[in-house]
């Protein structure tokens, strides 16, 4: 098989298997995962002003997401435990589109990616948009959750085209 077309969470028996990384060089790694949460405009107007029952939104999903990030190996069952370097979680306001995007970093010095803590980091801010704003909207769309660009490790950079 080739390399894009090779399960490495399979073993030769078809099994799932945890990769085996203690071979690979430490590079210093880093990813940046992009979400998008479509709301009603009243929804996003009460956001932005913090008049949300439960509270600060955004500072409330910036938190989850740093956590979740954290415990990724906790949550996907074959990723690895890292020690994360940094991670960060920002926010645009898209009033046209009536949405919020969601942007995470996160960086480690590794021997694997840091792809699946932003993306992880992502969905749980997301979530905890959803969770804060379902008082007042229960039409809110969570979509969009993919890898922007990825740095170091064998495989090299990847940059999403637009």
């Amino acid at each position: 098989m080739t390399r894009e077309t090779s399960l490495t969470h399979l073993s030769p028996d078809g099994t799932v298997s945890m990769v085996d990384v203690g071979e690979k060089s430490s590079t210093r790694r880093e990813a940046v995962a992009s979400a998008r949460v479509r709301l009603s405009g009243g929804t996003l107007d009460l956001l932005v002003r913090k008049a949300l029952p439960k509270g600060d939104v955004l500072t409330t999903a910036k938190v989850a997401g740093i956590l979740a990030a954290k415990q990724t190996s906790s949550l996907i069952p074959l990723t690895h435990p890292l020690a994360l370097s940094f991670v960060d979680i920002a926010f645009e306001i898209e009033e046209e589109r009536s949405s919020i995007a969601i942007t995470a970093t996160v960086r480690s010095e590794g021997k694997t990616g840091v792809e699946i803590e932003a993306m992880t980091a992502c969905s749980i801010a997301a979530l905890t948009i959803y969770d804060m704003c379902k008082s007042a909207d229960h039409g809110i769309v969570i979509e969009t959750i993919q890898l922007e660009r990825k740095s170091g490790g064998k495989s090299g950079t990847f940059i999403r085209k637009k």
